[in-house]
């Protein structure tokens, strides 16, 4: 992240000096890795395996009521909240200095990173801790007391299009935005973002979050591949995360959200490149109409890609909405550049804002868990191991919604999607 000032947010990718790995045994081993599951699974994987919300090892009766019980819901909330006033707090009396403030660091580090591994481990949890949700429910429980019985709410025609606007706007705010760390910046972002989800859910009742918040939407996306899940009946199951994955709702404006948070990460790498970095700071444009230029470029290109594999995909295989039937294939390999990208981040600015938030005065950052060869294999291993996954959970689809004779011939431009995925990714990270 590119935040002027002190925050200088170290990105977990670092250029080829300090990850010290073979170009050319990363691109043999990223393209071994998918061409061989490829032909495994069309020799060995006839039929779709995968059951969505139907399958899952239900949890014991006292974990559900638990998970369930209107007084661990009402804690959670309570604590949402309670961090939403927290960084609101510093932000409005704080210094205007994120290396003595805490709230620039929670933003973008605790939540915005921190969400992907909370997400991963224990299921759409902002979905519990949503402070928005929370503020709604305040403003129902008043008006309904002021004014007895409740109204009608229909749902939102715009499906999750609002959400990747969402998160199209966080992100121009981290990677693009003049001052991102600025108090004033990020209030006028909080601000803006709050009246508009509060009036959209004043509009279309609470169930507007679950499509339309930004967050939501992206925590409830990684935790497809939670191994916590429910099913269909609403029981709190332990589950094959493809199978969570496989539950994905395709629902429109689903492609619009995944190739955001692909493209807004590839940026996010891209912008570490010297040369990027000159171009930004020499262009005739200045750096914040630059800097948004190359971040919708990155989610343009990712967006085009997909929309021509399945384009091909379609005349191959004859699927009939094949841009989104295969949009959930796209959340691993998100999952693995956003591990890849951020493990340093929050395993370093992570206690560093924690102590800050705790009141140290210049706390110092730890050294990263892993020595730069570490580092360089997670961040390998974390982007193959994404789009293998992806080639599996397309594979199932394909020969859930194709004729046996075209369900290998239909899923080969998604085979070559992964492999130019996979071969952007890679150079991001090691050239």
């Amino acid at each position: 992240m590119n935040h002027p000032g002190p925050l200088l947010l170290a990105h977990g990718v670092g250029s080829q000096h300090d990850l010290p790995i073979s170009p050319f045994y990363a691109f043999a081993g990223a393209f071994a890795a998918l061409f061989v599951s490829f032909l495994a699974l069309g020799l060995l994987w006839s039929t779709s395996r995968f059951r969505g919300d139907r399958s899952g090892l239900a949890l014991p009766a006292a974990v559900q009521r638990a998970a369930d019980a209107p007084a661990v819901r009402l804690v959670l909330r309570g604590y949402g909240l309670a961090a939403a006033l927290f960084v609101v707090l510093h932000l409005v009396l704080g210094p205007d200095d994120p290396d003595r403030n805490p709230a620039a660091g929670s933003v973008y580090v605790l939540f915005w990173v921190g969400l992907v591994p909370a997400s991963l481990l224990l299921g759409p949890v902002w979905r519990l801790l949503n402070p928005l949700r929370t503020v709604h429910r305040l403003i129902q429980y008043a008006l309904h007391r002021a004014v007895p019985g409740a109204v009608h709410k229909e749902r939102s025609p715009l499906g999750l299009r609002p959400a990747a606007g969402g998160l199209f706007a966080f992100t121009w705010l981290e990677l693009a935005a003049p001052e991102p760390a600025s108090r004033t910046t990020l209030l006028v972002f909080l601000g803006c973002y709050t009246v508009l989800q509060l009036a959209a859910a004043a509009r279309y009742g609470e169930g507007w979050f679950a499509r339309g918040d930004a967050f939501e939407v992206y925590s409830t996306l990684i935790a497809r591949l939670s191994p916590w899940g429910r099913r269909r009946d609403g029981r709190l199951v332990l589950r094959n995360a493809l199978h969570g994955l496989d539950a994905t709702e395709p629902t429109p404006g689903l492609v619009a959200v995944v190739c955001v948070m692909l493209g807004s990460t590839a940026y996010d790498g891209f912008s570490d490149a010297p040369s990027w970095i000159s171009t930004v700071q020499t262009s005739p444009l200045g750096r914040t109409t630059t800097a948004t230029l190359g971040l919708c470029g990155a989610i343009a290109l990712v967006a085009a890609l997909y929309a021509l594999c399945a384009g091909a995909t379609r005349l191959l295989g004859r699927a009939e909405h094949p841009l989104v039937d295969f949009a959930h294939s796209l959340v691993p390999i998100a999952l693995g550049y956003l591990v890849a990208h951020y493990f340093t981040l929050l395993t370093t600015e992570g206690p560093r804002t924690l102590a800050l938030a705790a009141g140290s005065e210049h706390p110092v950052a730890p050294e990263p868990p892993l020595s730069p060869g570490g580092l360089a294999v997670l961040q390998v291993v974390a982007i193959v191991t994404g789009h293998v996954l992806g080639v599996v959970a397309a594979h199932d689809r394909s020969v859930r919604l194709f004729p046996p004779s075209k369900a290998v011939a239909g899923q080969l431009p998604m085979l070559a999607l992964m492999i130019a995925y996979t071969l952007g990714g890679l150079t991001l990270l090691i050239a």
